[in-house]
């Protein structure tokens, strides 16, 4: 059998793998799988680069899926490498299978992300590229590899690609390779029905390297990918014209090929026929589920050229390790020590600051101490203060990556998902900045960092309706609500699923940053005020105090044998504590509470809990956001004055009156409990 059979016959046998998963989960999409079978079929046994005995091995190429629902292709190809068996193949989509609906983060298994809602992928892969060029820079050591995103019709149309082309031609990314499966064929319609504008233009207006090719052609894909080993300035995009559903046929043999059917149901259920696709494709509709000899011999050729290419690069890795020991030694630590070391009492903070002001001072400081570290931030880093980080470092450019600062532009979607992608790569430590109530433009983002318990560091500014003159709009309340029901949420481990952290003045934001930075198995977001904030009273020394808050929640102030709790977090902390000094002036013994992170205090131990919250006790909650924010909190124990409807546009001070955000207020209402 001629080499050019034998390819064909491999992209075959990934498309009877995936009909076959789809029909026995009688559920699935098989169309667009079919249709990508040849580009995942040239990249896998031709080009991509990994150690399949290693699949951590750092120096590996990457591949970005972004449409997961076509993850019957990348199981199939990942089956035919020896990563999955044909009996896990037979449970796809079934309970306790590692062949879920959409791929899930599982390296070991060689898949480099979870894709499910269409775009992130790619940009997942943008993020990918930045760290790549950034740790290259950063040791002076040139990693031979290539980024490549595979994207569909769907990740095209997705808002987010505007942000991630954007960045990616920006930046002169010719690390990365995307395959635009452009196969006209969406779920319910023709992509023709929804857009008419010219992909290719677009990209190149963006400064990416466009090519044009039949997506189905293995000549063709192959010519493409070996030209875009030597591309030197532009990130690539190959667009493929594909088949939806190759290869299928009904009953009488007809082709059923290019029809939307095929994007989202079983073959046999959508009008085409599963027995008489698998005979077209060459296999046995009785036993579909099968690698055929001469297809299973080109992947192992391909493992045994991978051992030679791999050992050749780990031999150049250790020549330059023995020539940079220090920078070797930088990059190995980088690669596998996740939380840096740092001394988190040289941090010295100005009193009565803003928290946003407190963040700067702590990522000022670990702009010096953390070498790996990039921040990104929404053309806000003079208002959110991320430009602490930047004051120690410079921006991120096209020529020069040894900067640590990324200007997205306005862009939050794609910035969290840069981020996530960055810390996917691997070696470097992402964090990203923007105001609290733009935060709803990341949410998605947000949950798959979640769903991947990825410690990126989520940095939101403009915490409450203290943003004051800009209005509602700006004004945060319902936003810490919904962070906070992420907050109560269980991840595969069993832990909450993100770290969520209101700090109540300039220390509390010191130590929220330390827990930021030792939590490596979960995104972190920060909530931090625009406004001064008065530092919380202590006995001796701020930041010793300050550390209490490690434990989610703390008592800040106790009068003894105490009549009411007053409870928050943030700012309104110390607004507790200007109601206790006129609640004492009546003789009402009071314990002020800090709770920066529910979740965090939530994971303490029951006796801890009930030391700082004491059953039975009556409790004052206070909070900027919606009242729900304390319920779990205050319970039936007491009351929560917090914010039923959106802000309004005055000054901070005047809002905080009239919305009763005042020590005078917290007075008011504590002695009308009592």
């Amino acid at each position: 059998m001629k080499n050019s059979q034998i390819t064909n016959r491999a992209a075959n046998n990934i498309r009877i793998l995936v009909a076959a998963m789809v029909e026995k989960a009688h559920s699935g999409h098989p169309g667009g799988a079919m249709g990508g079978a040849d580009f995942i079929n040239i990249l896998y046994s031709e080009f991509l680069v990994f150690d399949p005995n290693n699949p951590k091995w750092h120096g590996r190429d990457r591949f970005f899926l972004d449409p997961g629902h076509m993850s019957p292709m990348l199981y199939s190809v990942l089956t035919l490498l020896g990563y999955f068996s044909l009996d896990e193949l037979k449970q796809f989509r079934q309970w306790g299978s590692p062949t879920p609906g959409h791929p899930e983060l599982n390296i070991l298994r060689g898949i480099e992300n979870t894709s499910g809602p269409l775009g992130q992928g790619h940009a997942y892969a943008v993020g990918a590229a930045i760290a790549s060029k950034f740790l290259q820079a950063k040791t002076n050591y040139i990693f031979p590899q290539k980024i490549y995103a595979y994207i569909s019709d769907g990740g095209i149309q997705e808002e987010i690609s505007q942000g991630a082309g954007r960045i990616a031609g920006h930046l002169g990314l010719n690390n990365l390779v995307m395959f635009y499966d452009s196969n006209d064929v969406q779920l319910s319609t023709s992509v023709d029905n929804v857009t008419s504008e010219d992909t290719a233009i677009k990209y190149r207006s963006w400064g990416w390297n466009v090519i044009k090719i039949n997506g189905n052609s293995a000549e063709e894909i192959r010519e493409s990918l070996q030209d875009v080993q030597k591309e030197d300035k532009h990130p690539t995009l190959i667009i493929g014209k594909t088949i939806m559903g190759k290869g299928t046929v009904k009953a009488d043999n007809s082709s059923f090929e290019r029809n939307c059917a095929t994007h989202g149901m079983p073959l046999g259920e959508c009008g085409a026929n599963f027995e008489a696709t698998i005979q077209n494709l060459g296999g046995d509709p009785k036993e579909p589920f099968q690698i055929f000899p001469e297809v299973k011999e080109l992947y192992a050729k391909r493992k045994e050229i991978l051992k030679e290419i791999v050992d050749q690069r780990m031999t150049e890795e250790t020549e330059w390790a023995k020539t940079n020991p220090v920078k070797a030694a930088k990059l190995n630590t980088w690669i596998h020590e996740k939380s840096p070391k740092i001394d988190w009492t040289a941090i010295q903070q100005k009193s009565g600051q803003s928290t946003r002001a407190a963040s700067a001072t702590v990522l000022e400081f670990l702009a010096q101490q953390v070498e790996n570290m990039i921040v990104s931030s929404a053309d806000l880093s003079n208002s959110d203060k991320t430009d602490g980080f930047l004051k120690q470092t410079k921006v991120i450019t096209r020529d020069d990556f040894s900067g640590a600062f990324l200007q997205v532009g306005v862009a939050e979607l794609t910035m969290a998902c840069l981020s996530i992608g960055m810390t996917l790569y691997g070696g470097v430590v992402s964090a990203c900045g923007t105001f609290f109530v733009f935060s709803d433009y990341m949410k998605p983002a947000i949950r798959m960092a979640a769903l991947m318990e990825l410690p990126v560091k989520f940095i939101w500014t403009h915490d409450s309706f203290r943003v004051g003159e800009d209005g509602p709009t700006h004004e945060p309340v319902e936003q810490e609500a919904q962070i906070r029901l992420m907050e109560k949420l269980k991840n595969h481990r069993g832990h909450n699923s993100i770290l969520v952290i209101r700090p109540a003045d300039s220390y509390e934001t010191t130590v929220a940053w330390k827990l930021a930075m030792e939590n490596t198995t979960t995104p972190t977001g920060l909530i931090l005020s625009r406004q001064n904030i008065a530092d919380l009273p202590v006995k001796v020394n701020h930041y010793e105090e300050a550390l209490k808050s490690e434990k989610g929640g703390y008592i800040v102030e106790c009068d003894g044998n105490i009549d009411i709790i007053l409870l928050a977090s943030g700012s309104e902390v110390s607004t507790l504590v200007e109601g206790a000094a006129l609640l004492r002036k009546d003789g009402i013994k009071v314990r002020i509470v800090s709770i920066p992170s529910e979740g965090l205090f939530r994971s303490q131990t029951k006796e801890y809990q009930d030391s700082i919250i004491l059953p039975g006790k009556k409790i004052f909650g206070l909070t900027a956001g919606l009242p729900v924010n304390l319920l779990g909190l205050v319970g039936n124990q007491g009351k929560i004055w917090g914010l039923n409807s959106f802000g309004f546009s005055a000054p901070y001070k005047i809002l905080d009156e009239k919305l009763g955000f005042t020590g005078e207020n917290v007075y008011i209402q504590v002695k009308r409990m009592l």
